[in-house]
């Protein structure tokens, strides 16, 4: 049916589809976002639901018990992490006396080098200051106001999981319904991928997150870096930020240890650490445990990332990979749309296609 209009006609609709949806993800992204969150913890949830339901647990009862095992675990990190801020906090006055140590240190360096002296750097740092100020006031506020409506949107993610766990096989009902009943079996089989692929990316990202907090924290123990295990966990947390998240994470660490310690190449030696853990966890860890259950290209991974960011932020960047395996499961089950999901898939080991060749002559 589709083939019996012509390529411009379904260009243009194609086209108008796009941009409709995209509209509309980023107009209710305060809605979506929430329960997009919410589908990839249900789909987390469901194996300790499951099982508790196979020793005949009431489904509500099984559900409620599993929340209440995610948010201790959940409570359980934010407690350490709490330790870990408060014993960071002590050592501030140690930190400030070092950081303007290094700070006169840089303006005798401008001084002594360049002829500016230290009158004209605190003239040109508070104008350069003030600058900055006014053009990041805009920005912050906006930030504030999306910050503030996400976090209260944030707050119905648990009634979210708690009802998508709840009407799970409704919801498969609704599926067979919404398709004809020849294409059940299709149903199922989507469903069950869309389950495994989800599964697969939360359990291989916690996975790397351990296996690489582990290594950033003993690269800063080597080097004596101060706060090394909370530190190294950190930057490994920020890889919900696919490819720039623990380069952004290295950048506290660096700080620390050019206060902290006693020369400035401590400093680049943590820039170094992570620079070689950011080239393993990218080209080994991170493909062989997770890139298996996404099979994603890394092509369509970068676009999704820039065009998550961009729509949703930083929401946008760490669910971006996980919705687009999603979509390319859809793709791969329609017929239609089977040309997009092996677009975003990855590529297979094949020999080179013959390319045409023109003669000049002809």
């Amino acid at each position: 049916m589709q083939k019996s209009f012509p390529f411009s006609l379904r260009l243009a609709g194609w086209l108008l589809s796009s941009v409709i949806i995209v509209y509309i993800l980023y107009v209710l992204r305060e809605t979506i976002v929430p329960l997009t969150f919410s589908v990839l913890f249900s789909v987390l949830l469901y194996p300790i639901c499951a099982f508790l339901e196979r020793w005949r647990f009431p489904r509500l009862l099984a559900i409620t018990i599993a929340q209440i095992i995610f948010f201790a675990v959940l409570v359980g990190l934010i407690y350490l992490a709490s330790i870990q801020i408060i014993s960071f906090g002590e050592e501030l006055p140690r930190l400030e006396k070092k950081a303007n140590y290094w700070i006169d240190q840089g303006q005798d360096f401008l001084s002594d080098n360049f002829g500016m002296s230290r009158r004209k750097q605190i003239t040109e740092g508070r104008k350069y200051l003030t600058e900055a100020l006014k053009n990041s006031a805009s920005v912050l506020t906006g930030a504030v106001a999306t910050t503030t409506g996400t976090l209260a949107s944030a707050t119905l993610v648990p009634l979210f999981v708690f009802f998508f766990l709840l009407y799970r096989d409704f919801f498969r009902q609704f599926f067979y319904k919404l398709f004809d009943s020849r294409h059940k079996r299709r149903v199922d089989q989507a469903i069950r991928r869309i389950y495994e692929v989800v599964q697969g990316y939360l359990v291989g990202l916690v996975s790397v997150i351990l296996i690489v907090g582990v290594l950033n924290s003993a690269g800063l123990l080597l080097l004596g870096v101060p706060h090394a295990v909370f530190f190294g966990f950190f930057a490994s947390c920020l890889l919900l930020i696919p490819y720039i998240g623990l380069l952004i994470g290295s950048i506290l660490p660096a700080l620390m240890a050019l206060v902290a310690l006693d020369s400035p190449m401590y400093s680049l030696g943590v820039l170094a650490v992570f620079g070689v853990i950011q080239i393993l966890e990218g080209n080994f860890i991170t493909p062989y445990i997770v890139g298996s259950k996404v099979s994603v290209n890394p092509l369509a991974s970068m676009i999704v990332l820039i065009f998550g960011g961009q729509l949703w932020g930083v929401s946008g960047l760490i669910l971006a990979l996980p919705v687009t395996a999603i979509v390319k499961v859809i793709f791969d089950s329609v017929e239609a749309l089977k040309p997009f999901g092996y677009l975003l898939g990855e590529a297979e080991d094949r020999a080179p296609l013959d390319w045409p060749t023109f003669d000049k002559k002809h």
